[in-house]
């Protein structure tokens, strides 16, 4: 296995991620921003947090698998959204839970960063996700 997540003693807990991830491999694979798009550039769950969310994991998955890598690879997820603040964290993770196990996400997520934006670079994108893996 590429990726061993930990979360020391003494660390803040409980959190749905891990704090640490330690990568091995000698392949990195990073995967672009990911959005609510389907394969054709149609936007997907206009206006839904929550299913922005789980089009953006999906996407951010099969950017994985075209890199031979899948979530058991990732060492870290960094995500984005409009207008963050704490009243969207529910729909916010609704998202995930919905494709967590469609999609293999561990559980506890590797470590992951959450950044409120004003905006991302069309209006109706709520929500980006940025992927970092290692492969042997």
């Amino acid at each position: 296995m590429t990726v061993r997540l930990l979360t020391p003693e003494g660390m803040f807990q409980p959190v749905p991620y891990h704090h640490v991830s330690i990568g091995t491999g000698t392949r990195q694979v990073h995967v672009a921003g990911q959005i609510a798009r389907d394969a054709e550039g149609r936007p997907v769950a206009t206006g839904d947090l929550t299913g922005q969310v789980e089009q953006a994991l999906r996407n951010t998955g099969r950017g994985l698998t075209g890199a031979g890598a899948d979530f058991s690879d990732v060492v870290r997820l960094r995500f984005f959204v409009t207008g963050w603040n704490p009243h969207m964290a529910d729909a916010f993770m609704a998202g995930i839970e919905n494709v967590a196990e469609e999609l293999g996400l561990p559980r506890p997520l590797p470590p992951v960063s959450l950044i409120g934006v004003d905006y991302l670079f069309e209006p109706d994108v709520l929500v980006e996700v940025e992927a970092f893996a290692t492969l042997d």
